[in-house]
């Protein structure tokens, strides 16, 4: 897919498709104004006829309309003008893609990202503009005998800026929106491989493709001998009923002129459960095929060090991608357990499903050894999380107040949304063990934050944040079902805004 952005006049676009949006009801965007006055009333009389009233959505395809150069206009809805909003802008964009990807139309030229869109500028405008077309276009049939393709599919689009001094502008949207998407795609088809291919080794090879294909990325993958070593026995533990082995991949993106910046890096940590079958504790058979998503966090870090290392950012980032498998065998750690985590502390085992915390803790005293300015870990750690805020919003905890705040203004800046829980310190008292120092559980009742209380005692050195995407990493059930990116789109927004490379509010 081709992108491209430009300054013109509407009559002047000899293209397959000229896309311009009208408004409830039945009012005409300023675009549209201008091919209506050209086409002599052309627009506007169908407009009468009752043909579309704007509504959000709405999809009218003109063919040969009179005077103008492009051989189709498609008028799409967008509802009340002053109510036009982000999350409205992204579904508009999505159902026009979609709408040119089924006409035929291979190109198109893009007035949509002159609409008005409150708080929004045209940076915003033009990158989520590629976003969502990529998203729309994304299709996962790797493993597919017989794949679906488009008689004539979408090659090209051009989205168009009110100025020539806006193109810059553009072009810079245009490429943080490419390196972004690729991102996400990779998410998303490390997310999507089945379990009996997405093992941690799978996760190990991914990290190595990643230092294969940019300079500035090595990688180092921790194996169970060395995790012994380092007496990482919470993560062992989890690892232990599988046949496939326990890795840890670390991947170092280094953006800096490495001579001459002694930076602290940030670190990013995704819990990398290939599948989760919850042990001996173990789960209901009903959807337990998608507990291939449980390394969802895993696959949003391997996605936000791949846009990481296409933005080139002048940063340094390292990815630690947990894996791990957990099933019930014979040799499976057990309810009642004792662990001994890297740490040194203590944690009594009440249920094996609560396995994420016991992998990722060791992974957070592992990174101790970077001397990290933060750290950043991403998991899909708990359904009490889809219950608190369902699949829309991400959930954040933090023990330090800044991080928390950047990370929720990236959010919003991205469109790929978080909400913050507390974690005040009355939680930690639902931890308590009678024979360890604490255990893996803390009951139903706020069990996300009791999960971030529990990580939070191994974070202790460095400035810390966590976030549950256990709603938001992937769709399920039905035709839609598959992982969403998320949140690649957040976590790279916050290192454009750490390097000071982004551009548009």
């Amino acid at each position: 897919m081709e992108f491209s952005v430009k300054s013109g006049s509407p009559e002047k676009q000899r293209s397959a498709c000229i896309v311009v949006g009208v408004f409830e009801p039945r009012r005409l965007s300023a675009i549209a104004e201008q091919l209506d006055e050209i086409s002599e009333g052309y627009i506007s009389n169908l407009l009468r006829r009752g043909d579309l009233e704007g509504k959000s959505g709405q999809m009218l395809l003109l063919h040969h309309v009179p005077n103008i150069l492009s051989e189709r206009v498609l008028l799409v809805g967008c509802g009340k003008e002053r109510e036009l909003d982000e999350r409205q802008y992204r579904q508009i964009i999505s159902k026009t893609i979609n709408t040119l990807n089924e006409t035929g139309s291979m190109e198109a030229v893009c007035f949509l990202s002159e609409l008005h869109v409150k708080g929004r500028d045209n940076y915003w405008k033009v990158r989520q503009a590629v976003e969502a077309t990529q998203d729309c276009l994304y299709s996962f049939d790797s493993l597919k005998t017989r794949k679906e393709e488009a008689r004539r599919p979408l090659r090209k689009i051009v989205f168009n800026v009110p100025t020539r001094r806006e193109l810059p502008l553009g072009e810079r949207a245009i490429a943080h929106g490419l390196a972004i998407s690729e991102g996400i795609n990779t998410c998303k088809n490390v997310a999507n491989m089945p379990p009996n291919i997405c093992n941690p080794a799978y996760l190990a090879e991914q990290a190595k493709i990643l230092e294969s294909d940019y300079n500035n990325v090595t990688t180092d993958i921790v194996d169970e001998k060395q995790m012994a070593e380092l007496g990482m026995g919470s993560y062992l533990a989890v690892g232990r009923g599988s046949v496939n082995e326990s890795l840890m991949s670390i991947i170092k993106y280094d953006g800096t002129d490495s001579t001459a910046d002694e930076t602290n890096p940030i670190v990013l940590v995704g819990k990398g459960l290939t599948f989760d079958s919850g042990g001996i504790s173990i789960k209901p058979s009903e959807a337990m095929d998608e507990m291939k998503y449980d390394m969802g966090g895993a696959a949003g870090v391997l996605g936000a060090m791949h846009a990481l290392a296409e933005l080139n950012l002048p940063i340094k980032v390292i990815g630690v991608l947990a894996g791990c498998e957990n099933m019930p065998s014979s040799n499976a750690y057990r309810p009642g357990d004792v662990l001994t985590t890297m740490s040194g502390q203590t944690v009594e085992v009440l249920n094996t499903d609560a396995e994420g915390r016991l992998v990722l803790c060791d992974a957070l005293t592992y990174v101790e050894r970077f001397e990290p300015e933060l750290v950043v870990d991403v998991a899909t750690l708990t359904g009490a999380c889809v219950v608190a805020l369902g699949k829309h919003a991400t959930g954040l905890l933090s023990t330090h107040n800044p991080l928390a705040h950047e990370l929720l203004n990236a959010s919003e800046q991205s469109g790929d949304r978080a909400w913050r829980l507390p974690l005040w310190e009355e939680y930690q008292d639902q931890l308590e063990s009678p024979f360890a120092d604490f255990t893996n559980l803390g009951g139903r009742a706020g069990g996300t934050i009791t999960a971030a209380c529990f990580l939070s005692r191994f974070t202790k050195k460095y400035h810390w944040a966590h976030l549950d995407v256990a709603g938001t990493a992937w769709r399920s059930g039905g035709k839609d079902k598959g992982s969403t990116g998320r949140p690649v789109s957040m976590l790279t927004q916050f290192l454009l805004n750490r390097s000071g490379a982004e551009q548009g509010e």
